[in-house]
């Protein structure tokens, strides 16, 4: 890590992710600085961690339904990328926000930089997704967040509740 005025912590999961080619020598990363994976209209999906291919195969669910889904990989928890984030609830009409944290983590610290900013005074339908505030049995990774609501069936099914109760307030962007 290339922080040395600060703490930090790098998190180094186990199993595979989605991330980015690696170049041959490396090139840090902004601090605080997401990325948008895909880009549309309708709804945004913030992933944080390891829910990012199941947010990529959920964006896929939605767009053969015919939706525009934005996917944006937040990379940090903190600081959060309050342009990115800006742009994702002024240009959508849905965000989700999914997360491998609980309550009171990352969804909880960009919802009070949204509510801070007056963005969730409008239209704009938020839906976070995080762990529950239980314990889980012990069983492998994928069934644990398949009974969480964690997985690509369950964003779909979010986002489809949340623009069914949109269509009888307003439009929905196409």
């Amino acid at each position: 890590a290339g922080i040395n005025d600060r703490p930090s912590a790098v998190r180094y999961p186990r199993g595979e992710g989605v991330g980015i080619d690696l170049p041959s020598k490396g090139i840090p990363l902004e601090i605080g600085k997401g990325r948008i994976i895909r880009k549309g209209n309708t709804v945004a999906i913030l992933s944080l961690g390891g829910r990012l291919s199941e947010s990529l195969l959920a964006a896929d669910d939605l767009t053969t339904r015919g939706l525009l889904i934005t996917v944006a990989d937040a990379r940090f928890a903190k600081p959060i990328d309050e342009q990115m984030i800006e742009e994702l609830a002024s240009s959508h009409d849905i965000l989700i926000i999914i997360e491998e944290g609980s309550v009171g983590g990352f969804s909880s610290h960009v919802l009070n930089f949204l509510a801070n900013k007056g963005l969730l005074d409008g239209a704009l339908k938020v839906r976070p997704m995080c762990l529950p505030d239980r314990f889980l049995d012990h069983d492998s990774p994928e069934k644990q967040y398949e009974e969480a609501g964690l997985c690509a069936e369950h964003i779909v099914k979010t986002a489809l509740t949340a623009l069914e109760s949109q269509d009888s307030i307003s439009p929905v962007r196409a």
